[in-house]
């Protein structure tokens, strides 16, 4: 591999592990992960940023490896004093979670910016990798659902995905500003690569992919752009994707997947559990053991991502 960098976009859990493998790949400063924002809410009068937390907590070796979501050894005396006190505990907050939303919270009423506080959490954590809001900007998911219209924390984690999804919104990224970092390293002549993560296309990656220029931006991008599948053999490896793309009347397949994203896709890693698929993709693809159990098995994808990056690149020199 060159001495480029490597742009990641993602969502949370399965972006997440990807993410970390491609950070303990390459060497420290080369990895720039972009995050979903359009899953932030506020909870409890706190600024909770669900995706951009678990990526972080992830990178830091912090994270939870049983849920996939919050940190590890947590405790949970806040949550239980407030059961007791009659409110609303549908969304758990970690005792050491909590400090991030209190503490993030505190620094956006006094004017910084997400992006701002979001790296100095970083560094304090001791992340090598560089950790991007996809936006300073406010943007909420909204699903028009077989129960009216939900946002989308009331959807994924109060209604526990249950409601039919008919359609999908980006509230306020039609006005919001792509982070200016996100589209300075697209922009990069020296990126070598352009990863977008195993997350849920629909509500992980298509928040992003709704901000004004950003899809301009990745066409026009030098770099190869590549995508990985979450959905593996019919299945999503987590969470709702391939309900939600049931209900949508899409086909559960990775071809859908990669057809999604086809206006600016490069490349795509396909599971070798659904090479049988291949040649219905119409675009350069690899395969790989795309199903992340084990630190290894990141560690190995994200090689193997790498790898492919390094095969388009020189078909394009060609």
């Amino acid at each position: 591999m060159s001495d480029g960098a490597v742009l990641a976009l993602s969502g949370g859990i399965g972006g997440a592990k990807l993410a970390l493998g491609l950070s303990r790949v390459l060497p420290s400063g080369r990895l720039t992960v972009v995050a979903n924002t359009g899953d932030d809410f506020e909870h409890l009068g706190l600024s909770i940023s669900p995706d951009l937390d678990t990526l972080m907590y992830t990178l830091a070796g912090l994270d939870n490896p049983e849920a996939g979501w919050g940190r590890r050894n947590e405790t949970w005396t806040f949550m239980a004093a407030l059961d007791s006190l009659g409110g609303e505990t549908w969304f758990k907050l970690g005792d050491g979670d909590l400090a991030v939303h209190v503490e993030r919270t505190r620094r956006l009423r006094v004017g910084e910016r997400l992006t701002a506080i979001t790296a100095d959490f970083c560094r304090r954590l001791g992340i090598g990798a560089r950790l991007l809001p996809m936006s300073d900007d406010r943007v909420r998911t909204r699903l028009r659902t077989s129960e009216g219209w939900l946002e989308f924390q009331e959807y994924f984690v109060r209604r526990r995905c249950a409601p039919e999804v008919r359609e999908i919104e980006f509230a306020g990224a039609a006005s919001a500003e792509a982070n200016p970092a996100f589209l300075a390293a697209l922009a990069e002549p020296r990126l070598h690569a352009v990863v977008i993560c195993p997350s849920n296309p629909f509500i992980s990656v298509d928040p992003i992919l709704a901000l004004p220029g950003v899809k301009a931006a990745l066409a026009k991008c030098r770099a190869p752009v590549l995508a990985i599948s979450p959905i593996i053999g019919g299945r999503a490896v987590k969470g709702p994707t391939a309900k939600m793309m049931a209900e949508l009347g899409l086909t559960v397949s990775a071809v859908t997947v990669a057809r999604h994203y086809r206006e600016f896709l490069d490349g795509f890693i396909l599971d070798v559990a659904d090479a049988p698929l291949a040649p219905g993709l119409d675009m350069p693809f690899t395969l790989a053991k795309t199903l992340m159990r084990t630190l290894g098995d990141r560690e190995e994808l994200a090689r193997g991502v790498l790898e492919f990056a390094d095969t388009l690149r020189e078909k394009a020199r060609g």
